[in-house]
């Protein structure tokens, strides 16, 4: 599977997570009993679906295999696999944090990505 996968969080979840150590996803991941990733491929669907038109968004690169056990590859929409992590994320396996600013189409502007 993919070496980098992708998380969308507000800026103020990710300045609380820097303080405490550790991310514990948002408040939709919450719910849902895991954190949501996407692949390269997957996240800018991603985004259109489920973060169209928010501002203040940052983009977490997380390498996968930094994650052990608790990733989980499960079929999700149309069938795809996405990766789903079952605890908080270990802030050391975040490799970088891009801005994910908004086009003047309400779309989110994406940085160069690694698979």
């Amino acid at each position: 599977m993919s070496g980098t996968i992708y998380h969308m969080c507000r800026a103020e979840e990710w300045r609380v997570a820097r303080d405490a150590g550790l991310y514990g996803g948002s408040s939709q991941d919450q719910a849902d009993g895991f954190i949501h990733f996407s692949t390269a491929a997957q996240v800018e669907d991603s985004a259109a679906r489920h973060r169209a038109g928010q501002s203040g968004l940052l983009l977490l690169a997380v390498e996968a295999a930094r994650l052990g056990d608790a990733l989980r590859w499960e079929p999700s929409r149309g069938g795809q696999l996405f990766p789903h992590l079952y605890g908080p994320l270990p802030l050391t396996a975040v490799v970088a944090v891009h801005d994910l600013p908004l086009a003047a189409n309400g779309r989110h502007l994406f940085p160069q990505l690694e698979e």
